[in-house]
């Protein structure tokens, strides 16, 4: 039951949230900081949620083959390779780090 509450809570919070977004000006959202924000507060998620699921095992900080997957795909960026590329090379990385033990 409990889990069903939760369910509706959120379903509920989501709702509100959109519903705010609807009401608010159009002059408010045409502001400098706003727009800057808006566009840079995605860039700033991602990045947490990259960092968090690299770092994180539960309550912990680890450094193990994730990391390695991590800086393969940040040499590739680097670089200017292509999506699939990084992907490629951070994929390659994590499972050559994790097949050597890392």
């Amino acid at each position: 039951m409990n889990t069903w509450i939760a369910i509706a809570a959120t379903a509920l919070g989501c709702y509100a949230v959109k519903l705010a977004g609807l009401l608010v000006p159009a002059g408010a959202l045409e502001r400098p900081l706003v727009r800057r924000s808006a566009a840079l507060l995605p860039v700033a998620l991602l990045a947490a949620l990259t960092a968090q699921q690299t770092f994180a095992d539960g309550h912990a900080l680890v450094l193990d083959a994730r990391a390695a997957g991590l800086a393969a795909a940040a040499v590739a960026v680097v670089l200017r390779a292509p999506f699939l590329v990084v992907v490629t090379a951070a994929v390659a990385v994590t499972a050559g780090a994790r097949a050597l033990g890392g």
